[in-house]
């Protein structure tokens, strides 16, 4: 059974949805122990930019996979 391109875009946003609320805590509690400013609309500011990167990235991944699939059958 194949994945459509639906799907597959499906699948990694919801993997980056679940760890954007981990990643703004992380960074919250992170950056004082580097000396740089806690703050909370930085910390959603720099988790969404890295999270529509993640998701771009884990598109293209997936969709690589499921092309290799299909032509090893």
């Amino acid at each position: 059974m194949s994945q459509s391109r639906a799907m597959s875009l499906l699948e990694a946003v919801v993997n980056v949805l679940a760890g954007y609320g981990l990643a703004v805590i992380t960074q919250l509690l992170l950056f004082p122990l580097f000396g740089l400013p806690a703050h909370l609309g930085t910390a959603a500011a720099l988790s969404i930019a890295f999270s529509v990167i993640s998701i771009v990235r884990s598109f293209i991944i997936r969709r690589f996979f499921e092309r290799l699939r299909i032509y090893r059958g």
